[in-house]
């Protein structure tokens, strides 16, 4: 397991030094090129402090909360931080959000008989629709577009009108104490309006109001977006079940046609790799010189195809999270990389006219300097568009084996992937007791939720995720890993039934016993809320216990973005103990950080950690874990 770790990490620099031979920009060269002096985590005091402003234009302003500086209107250290902190909530949750439409849209045109899939799923349709009160023993088609016109009508609820979606599948203690609070939130687009509009200039420069509208947002977001849209996916796709797969950026055979689709929505993929398993296309890849077509995964999309796909011959395997995506593309194994919502770097096209293969944006959220070719994303013509993108990859692959050649030797690990509350329970011979039954009697001593993504930050790409996870298994803490983060923990070798050797005594006889790693691959970070719900459900199957009492943690190595921050936020009105890192950039702010880190407890339940450290992180959480076991008295 150590030496697939260290083959990874030194397959990776490798093809960035010669990309950097090359005179390439490359992701490891940029960051190093923003610090200062020679220390590239070193910053501007203010903009690491989050205590900068340029919103009008009497700024940019710079606070200081110890001089009670402010901004030329007047709002504090304080204020300012968590006015960045809101605003980057809601770009988060306008993105989790249109994919979650995206999917409703999938799923009407599903039922209409307008798009090439079918309901998969038929037992967890019927699941869901009940959990929110519809009628199901309707025909599955017309039962689907009920759920799609009872989701649609609750996105657009005024902020001021409690979500129904909200009221149906939240924990009643939870609600009970978001009302009390007044962040019970309406519907999402409500939501994301209310605080855009309340981050005006010399409108709310309040950091607990801020603060208690970011909790809003989050709530909205975790379960209008992000608990809807993956269990509508469950219905399209399947709901996962725990497979093998290969991993890593070995998956790349450069004599194949490799079609790689790339970001966070899965649709087109899951078309490509229908299409792509009829012996004709694989017949049309042999006539131009390739030894068939592969759809190989990347990213968020690949995770979630991943999750719900067994690999075969079409159905290769997985490469890795954002930040290898240039190693990725300077394989030179690559014939089309297809740019769905999130995760593509701009400077893509330059890889593509060096590297040979071509990018093809897909989503109208994407778009590229230089690149003119483009076919968003249509469930209607879904099939069409994957029959374009395999043509263009059939008649690149002669032009790119001419003039490119590419990087071989690469690694290929395998990973356990497919994990979700169904088959956690399943694997448990159809229920939570025998989990619960490790908790009780201490083998398991809790659970902690990786929802992480990648950073350069601090420690490098991934090396503080693998670290933490590591910490916490040798502590018997079972992990469940979502985000690109979980591609750091398959890559590493966690999500193996080896890795138990690296677990506690208690955790690697309960893996032993079950057949599972001691870090389950969870998904995506778009399954934050489906683990917000299986946190409830052994809350519930504990007899009732509320989540900030319970025996768990989540835990965020290495965030990065802005969905990142709202995940975090919402873990924190969820009542949980909230590790996180790099530091936030919020230090500026006392006031807030004092909210965050100690005041909330009392409040919500949810508390923030912050510790570069990754052993004395898992002491962190396992601490907050023991204190929770001896209040339940286990």
């Amino acid at each position: 397991m150590e030496d697939i770790r260290i083959s990874h990490h030194e397959s990776v620099k490798r093809v960035y030094r010669q990309l950097h031979e090359m005179g390439l920009s490359n992701v490891w060269d940029r960051y190093e090129a923003q610090g200062l002096g020679t220390d590239p985590d070193q910053r501007c005091r203010f903009c690491m402090g989050g205590v900068r402003c340029d919103f009008c234009s009497n700024g940019p302003c710079r606070a200081d909360a110890e001089k009670d500086k402010r901004g030329v209107c007047g709002i504090s250290a304080d204020g300012m931080a968590m006015r960045m902190m809101l605003l980057r909530n809601v770009m988060g949750a306008a993105t989790y959000h249109y994919h979650c439409e995206q999917t409703v849209r999938t799923l009407r045109e599903t039922a209409l008989g307008s798009s090439p899939f079918r309901i998969t799923d038929l037992a967890k349709l019927k699941h869901f629709a009940a959990r929110i009160g519809l009628n199901t023993g309707l025909p599955a088609d017309e039962l689907a577009l009920d759920l799609c016109a009872f989701l649609e009508e609750d996105f657009a609820r005024k902020s001021h009108e409690e979500s129904l979606i909200v009221d149906l599948l939240a924990p009643a203690e939870r609600k009970k104490v978001w009302r009390n609070l007044g962040i019970f939130p309406g519907g999402i687009y409500g939501e994301m309006m209310l605080a855009t509009g309340s981050s005006l200039t010399n409108v709310d420069g309040y950091f607990v109001s801020l603060a208690k509208k970011a909790m809003r947002l989050s709530i909205a977001m975790a379960y209008q977006s992000q608990l809807v849209l993956e269990s509508l996916q469950d219905v399209l796709f399947g709901t996962p079940r725990p497979h093998w797969m290969r991993v890593d950026l070995g998956v790349l055979d450069p004599d194949y046609v490799n079609i790689l689709p790339n970001g966070h929505e899965p649709f087109l993929g899951f078309a490509l790799v229908d299409l792509a398993r009829n012996p004709e296309w694989q017949e049309r890849a042999r006539e131009a010189g390739a030894k068939g077509i592969r759809v190989i995964a990347n990213i968020e999309t690949g995770q979630e195809m991943v999750q719900r796909l067994e690999m075969d011959e079409v159905f290769w395997g997985y490469t890795g999270n954002w930040i290898m995506q240039e190693a990725v593309l300077a394989t030179g194994a690559v014939d089309v990389f297809v740019a769905d919502m999130n995760c593509s770097l701009p400077l893509d096209p330059v890889y593509a006219e060096r590297f040979g293969f071509k990018i093809v944006p897909v989503s109208d959220l994407v778009a590229f300097e230089g690149v003119a070719d483009r076919m968003d994303y249509d469930p209607g013509s879904a099939r069409e568009q994957a029959v374009a993108l395999l043509e263009m990859g059939i008649a690149n692959f002669r032009e790119r084996r001419e003039r490119v050649t590419p990087i071989a030797g690469l690694p290929v690990g395998k990973a356990v992937v497919g994990f979700s509350p169904e088959s956690i329970t399943a694997a448990l011979g159809g229920s939570l007791g025998p989990l619960l039954d490790a908790i009780k009697e201490g083998s398991i001593r809790g659970v902690a939720g990786l929802v992480s993504c990648t950073t350069l930050r601090d420690s490098g790409q991934d090396v503080h995720s693998v670290a933490v996870a590591e910490e916490l298994i040798k502590r018997d803490i079972l992990v469940l890993s979502l985000g690109c983060g979980n591609a750091a923990m398959q890559v590493a070798g966690l999500c193996t039934l080896d890795a138990a050797a690296k677990a506690g005594p208690g955790l690697k006889k309960v893996c032993a016993a079950v057949g599972v790693p001691p870090v389950l691959s969870f998904g995506t970070c778009t399954d934050t809320g489906r683990l917000a719900d299986l946190i409830a459900a052994v809350g519930e199957a504990l007899g009732g216990v509320a989540v900030p009492d319970l025996p768990v943690a989540a835990v965020a190595p290495e965030y990065m973005e802005q969905k990142a921050t709202i995940d975090a936020i919402f873990a924190l009105a969820y009542g949980l103990y909230t590790y996180v890192n790099p530091v936030p950039t919020v230090t500026g702010a006392p006031s807030l950080v004092r909210l965050l880190t100690q005041d909330l407890k009392g409040i919500t339940g949810g508390v923030l950690a912050l510790e570069t450290d990754p052993a004395a992180a898992a002491e962190g959480v396992l601490a907050h874990i023991e204190e929770k076991r001896n209040g339940l008295g286990i």
